[in-house]
């Protein structure tokens, strides 16, 4: 989620009146930091995971499943091991959005062994079942990208209703109470995204087009107090959500990797962007929002207009006469400008940026790539401040620019090292959908983490025009993209040629599965480049065995011989004995839909359709035992 500070929220009106003033001493921060460490060299791959949970309560007799909203009760159990001994832990544990979520990381990162790709499936096994020990009867902790009915009624345990017409979100559907009570930050980030706007979040998915779907579906909201705003921005044969939980009380699945100094960092982040449609369409696992099946596979554009704090000048509706600039994109979507030299070349969607603070960093030899990306960030407002943060050190202190750094939520994002700490500069990969199982969330893990070495060390050249990623990225998130859509990718990643020996452009469409396993004359394909790149490693038996486990699964799922999550999903409720042909998923569905997920997260059920064959193994392994398997890759990094 971000930087979470501590202290007193202030209000929407004393936020925005030192909105200039988190903006200066942020730009200065940023300045002094960059200066200390621009020069940092050798520091050591290092990579971790973050999985974000939702806690489920069953109801065996009633036949229904519920958001749980006891996130802040077990965290606080959960916290206890690192507040003792925080440098003796095998997990860390941090608060999401929601009142239901919560968010587990290994307790120290992985470094640059082939070897610790054995201990990742290990170590989240023993964070589910580390939290799992906390739980009431009833209850599940399940990797699951969106929960299928948030938002629609009696959805939460103990229940709770929306209120309209007061608190943080004043949503139809969403009640604070699902908001994570347990830190200021996220109540108040919705109460200011939403007075910045100036109006409720809108967020309008097309809904699953199925026999029964009235031809012109449209949701009835006069029962529920609306006062109109709802109706006006609600849109014809599509599901509408009016609140930040929407989007941000879906889970993911995220990765980040130290760099050995700037330079790596900035190449990283240039090489794996067009790499994040690409990762989203295969790991799609969204189809299910606010009781209805939708006509979609992806949170992403839930989440980018579930913080969309832009105003109706700034979204280019009106003249600009408040707001200084037009807003191409919500603070939370794909990026906007390649960092390193030779991706510049391909920025070519027009960048607004602060003039001001461009011109300031440059003065301080910041280069223009990095310095209009900084710019670009701090065209955004603060919608979140502390009292007790107002007033710094911008000497030691950088809060002011994580503020703004913190809260553009983009696919990728380039992270300077914290002050006076042994971290180095990172880069975030976050466009990944979490998955039902430790072995699908491990499988896309390791995939990742070996593309970056097979970059690195192969010197590939994955770029493309950045319109052409926002392009993708649209196409990743609908129905079936894996298997129906073409995402325009480079035709020889191997080099930097302008032009292709046949004078075609540098870049030309491909199907998921061409991408990853390749095209024959065409292509190589990601997969052949890891495996070639590990048949010059001297890997170990049981690390080439969970390796290959796991690429297989990448391979069949980028073919389409198994199911996205998001297929199976959407299948399971459209085959639900109880369906309707109407796209609504009823109380009893869910229950069903969710239990079976349980049952396959557990290895208690095995899906082939969305697995393979023998591919997971019941999660019947101990803690102790865990804990001395994801011990047994301790040796120091390369």
């Amino acid at each position: 989620m971000g930087l979470l500070t501590e202290g007193s929220p202030m209000s929407w009106e004393e936020t925005k009146k030192l909105s200039d003033h988190v903006r200066k001493h942020g730009i200065v921060q940023f300045i002094n930091l960059y200066k200390r460490l621009r020069d940092r060299q050798g520091d050591v791959l290092k990579w971790g995971d973050e999985v974000e949970y939702v806690l489920v309560k069953f109801n065996d007799e009633e036949k229904t499943a519920k958001v749980s909203l006891r996130a802040e009760e077990i965290l606080t159990i959960l916290n206890e091991k690192e507040a003792q001994d925080p440098n003796n832990v095998k997990s860390l544990w941090r608060p999401e959005y929601g009142a239901y979520m919560i968010e587990g990381t290994p307790g120290k990162p992985y470094g640059g062994l082939l070897a610790h790709f054995n201990v990742v499936e290990a170590n989240m096994q023993y964070r589910r079942q580390e939290a799992s020990m906390l739980l009431q009867p009833g209850e599940t902790l399940m990797s699951l990208t969106s929960f299928p009915r948030l938002g629609a009624a009696d959805f939460t345990d103990p229940p709770t209703k929306p209120t309209p017409t007061s608190g943080a979100s004043r949503s139809l559907f969403f009640p604070d109470e699902a908001i994570f009570p347990g830190h200021p930050r996220f109540k108040t980030l919705t109460r200011n995204i939403r007075l910045r706007r100036g109006e409720k979040v809108a967020i309008n998915l097309p809904i699953y087009p199925d026999e029964n779907v009235p031809r012109t579906f449209k949701e009835d909201f006069t029962l529920l107090g609306d006062d109109g705003t709802s109706e006006r921005a609600a849109k014809e044969n599509h599901v509408y959500m009016d609140a930040m939980g929407f989007g941000m009380g879906c889970c993911c699945l995220q990765l980040t990797f130290q760099a050995c100094n700037i330079q790596e960092a900035r190449t990283l982040y240039d090489q794996l962007t067009p790499l994040c449609p690409i990762m989203l369409a295969l790991t799609a696992a969204s189809p299910l929002h606010k009781g209805y099946v939708t006509d979609v596979d992806c949170r992403w554009n839930v989440i980018s207009c579930s913080v969309d704090c832009r105003t109706e000048e700034e979204r280019g509706l009106k003249p600009l006469k408040e707001n200084k600039f037009r807003i191409s994109k919500s603070r939370y979507d794909s990026i906007d400008s390649y960092l390193s030299e030779q991706g510049d070349k391909y920025n070519d969607v027009p960048l607004t940026y602060d003039e001001e603070i461009y011109n300031q960093l440059l003065n301080n030899g910041i280069d223009r790539l990095l310095a209009q990306h900084i710019a670009h960030l701090f065209i955004r407002d603060s919608v979140s401040l502390f009292t007790e943060k107002v007033h710094q050190n911008d000497e030691t202190d950088t809060d002011h620019f994580e503020n703004i750094q913190s809260t553009n939520w983009q696919t990728m994002r380039f992270k300077p090292p914290p002050p006076n700490s042994p971290i180095g500069w990172r880069v975030e990969f976050r466009p990944c959908e979490v998955q039902i199982t430790d072995f699908e969330n491990a499988a896309i893990v390791c995939f990742v983490v070996l593309l970056t070495r097979v970059i690195l060390s192969y010197k590939l050249n994955l770029l493309i025009p950045i319109s052409k990623v926002d392009e993708n990225m649209a196409k990743a998130q609908k129905r079936d993209a894996v298997k129906k859509e073409k995402f325009w990718f480079r035709r020889d990643i191997t080099s930097d040629a302008k032009q292709c020996p046949d004078n075609e452009t540098e870049y030309t469409e491909f199907s998921v599965n061409e991408i990853i396993n390749g095209k024959d004359g065409d292509f190589p394909g990601l997969i052949p480049l890891v495996n070639s790149y590990l048949s010059s490693m001297d890997v170990d038996a049981d690390t080439h065995c969970t390796i290959q486990r796991y690429l297989k699964l990448i391979q069949r799922r980028a073919s389409g011989e198994l199911m996205t999550t998001a297929a199976w999903l959407r299948n399971e409720v459209l085959t639900h004995p109880e369906y309707k042909q109407d796209s609504v998923i009823t109380q009893r569905i869910n229950y069903d839909l969710l239990k079976k997920v349980h049952s396959v997260q557990t290895g208690e059920l095995s899906c082939p359709k969305l697995l393979g064959p023998c591919t997971i193994s019941k999660t019947t392994e101990t803690i102790p035992a865990a804990v001395a398997k994801a011990e047994k890759c301790s040796t120091p990094e390369c």
